[in-house]
C-alpha cells in the first residue's frame, strides 16, 4: 500500500473502518495534481473461500459506471457524431414513439426524459441483449413531460445512452471504453468485464437488512439530522416508495432484476452484460485515473468536460424524493452527492463505491467495496474518506 505523508489522517480514516468492522474488503485511490497519492486496499474480496484483496483486484460498482458512459458519448458529439442538443430520435427514430419526438440527448444524460422505469418485466434472456431493452423504451410513453422535471434513470439511462452510442457508431459502450478509454490509458476499468476479470472479481456481500420498522437511509449516508434537508413528510413517502413493489422507485432500481440470476451482481451474466447505467468493474486506481484523465483533458476537451459538469437540474427527485443535481451524465453537489466542494463531480454507486473529480483542487478519487450498504446512491465510509482527503488538503 502507498499512502504519501501528507495524507496519513487517511489512511486512519480507512483503517478505522476495517477495525470497526465496517468493512469487508475495500481499494481507496487519490490523485493530487496527477500523481497517485493514496493507493490502499485491505480485508478480504470473498469472505466464502478467503481469498485476499489485492492490489489489482477489481469490483463492480453499480452507477459509477453513468459517468463513464457519459464521457463516451461526449467524446463522440465532440467528433460530431451526435449533437446533445438534438432530439435522440434524429439517429434513432424509433425512440419518437408515444410522444417522445422532442426529448433530447441531453435530457437523457441529465435524468430528465420521464422514461426512469421499464414497464414490462425485463426477462432474464434479454440481459445481455442491451438493442432489446432499449426497444422496449423506445416503445414507452414517459411519465412525465420531459424537461420538466429529473428524476433518477437508475438502469434506465444506460440503455437509452447505450442505444444512441451504438446508433452513430455502431459499438456499445463497453467496446468504446476499452478502445479509446481504458485501453490506452492503462485503466483496470472495463464495462462489461471480461472471463479472466470476472474470475477474480471481489464478491459482493448484500447489505444487513434493517429492522422492521427502520426508516430509510438518507441517500449517500447522510443522516436526515446531518444533512438538515430531509422533513419527516418526505421521510415517511420515501418509506411507503420503499415497502411498494409498484413504486416509481421499486421499478427504477429493480427492471432488470439482477435478484432473478443467482448471487445477484456477482453472477458471471451481470459482471459480463456491462449495462451502461451499472455494469463497471474497476478497480479504486482505475477509477480514479479515469477521473485523473478527465481532468488532465486526456478523454475529454477542457471545453467539454467543464460543460458537462455545469449544473442542468437541481432539487426534489421524482424517484429518489431527495435533492439531486446533475450536468450531463455527471453528480454535481447534493444530498446524493454530498461533497465538500462545489467545483466537485462524479458518480456514487449503490452499496457505497464512488468515483469524483474536483479540478479545482487537482483532485480525483476513487472508492470501490464489496459490503453493501442499504443506500441508494453511497455511504458513510466513502464520504468520510472524502473529508479526510479534503481536510489533509486544508493542513498543506
Amino acid at each position: 500500500m502507498h499512502c504519501d505523508p501528507r495524507f496519513a489522517r487517511v489512511r486512519e480514516v480507512f483503517e478505522r473502518q476495517f477495525a470497526d468492522g465496517e468493512e469487508l474488503g475495500a481499494g481507496f485511490a487519490v490523485h493530487l495534481d496527477g500523481e497517485l497519492v493514496v493507493d490502499l486496499w485491505d480485508g478480504l474480496a470473498d469472505r466464502r473461500t478467503g481469498r485476499a484483496w489485492e492490489r489489482d483486484t477489481p469490483a463492480f460498482a453499480y452507477s459509477c459506471t453513468k459517468a463513464v458512459t457519459a464521457a463516451v458519448l461526449l467524446r463522440l458529439a465532440e467528433q460530431g457524431l451526435v449533437d446533445v442538443s438534438a432530439p435522440v430520435a434524429d439517429v434513432w427514430p424509433e425512440f419518437a414513439a408515444g410522444g417522445k419526438r422532442s426529448v433530447t440527448v441531453a435530457h437523457l444524460l441529465s435524468h430528465q426524459a420521464g422514461l426512469p422505469a421499464i414497464d414490462d418485466r425485463v426477462p432474464v434472456e434479454e440481459f445481455e441483449d442491451h438493442p432489446a431493452i432499449a426497444a422496449r423504451l423506445a416503445r414507452q410513453e414517459p411519465v412525465w413531460e420531459p424537461g420538466t422535471a429529473h428524476g433518477y434513470h437508475a438502469l434506465t439511462y444506460g440503455f437509452l445512452i447505450g442505444e444512441v452510442v451504438r446508433r452513430v457508431s455502431g459499438k456499445s459502450v463497453g467496446d468504446l471504453v476499452a478502445a479509446e478509454i481504458a485501453g490506452p490509458l492503462h485503466l483496470d476499468l472495463w464495462v462489461g468485464a471480461p472471463d479472466d476479470v470476472v474470475a477474480r472479481a471481489a464478491r459482493l456481500k448484500a447489505a444487513d437488512r434493517p429492522a422492521p420498522g427502520t426508516r430509510p437511509a438518507a441517500p449517500a449516508g447522510r443522516t436526515p439530522a446531518a444533512a438538515g434537508e430531509v422533513v419527516p413528510d418526505l421521510m415517511a413517502e420515501m418509506a411507503r416508495a420503499a415497502l411498494d413493489p409498484g413504486s416509481l422507485m421499486n421499478r427504477a432500481l429493480g427492471n432488470p432484476g439482477m435478484h432473478l440470476l443467482e448471487g445477484g451482481a456477482n453472477n458471471p451474466v451481470i459482471l459480463r452484460a456491462g449495462w451502461p447505467a451499472a455494469g463497471v468493474v474497476t478497480t479504486a486506481r482505475g477509477l480514479a485515473g479515469f477521473y485523473r484523465a478527465l481532468i488532465a483533458g486526456e478523454i475529454l476537451r477542457p471545453e467539454t468536460l467543464r460543460d458537462a459538469t455545469r449544473q442542468r437540474v437541481d432539487g426534489p427527485d421524482r424517484v429518489l424524493f431527495v435533492q439531486s443535481s446533475f450536468g450531463l451524465g455527471f453528480m454535481r453537489p447534493s444530498m446524493m452527492f454530498p461533497m465538500p466542494s462545489a467545483t466537485a463531480f462524479g458518480h456514487s454507486g449503490m452499496g457505497g463505491s464512488l468515483g469524483m473529480g474536483d479540478p479545482e483542487r487537482g483532485l480525483s478519487i476513487g472508492y470501490v467495496m464489496n459490503r453493501m450498504t442499504n443506500t441508494a446512491t453511497g455511504g458513510l465510509r466513502a464520504l468520510n474518506l472524502v473529508q479526510a482527503v479534503y481536510g489533509s488538503l486544508k493542513s498543506l
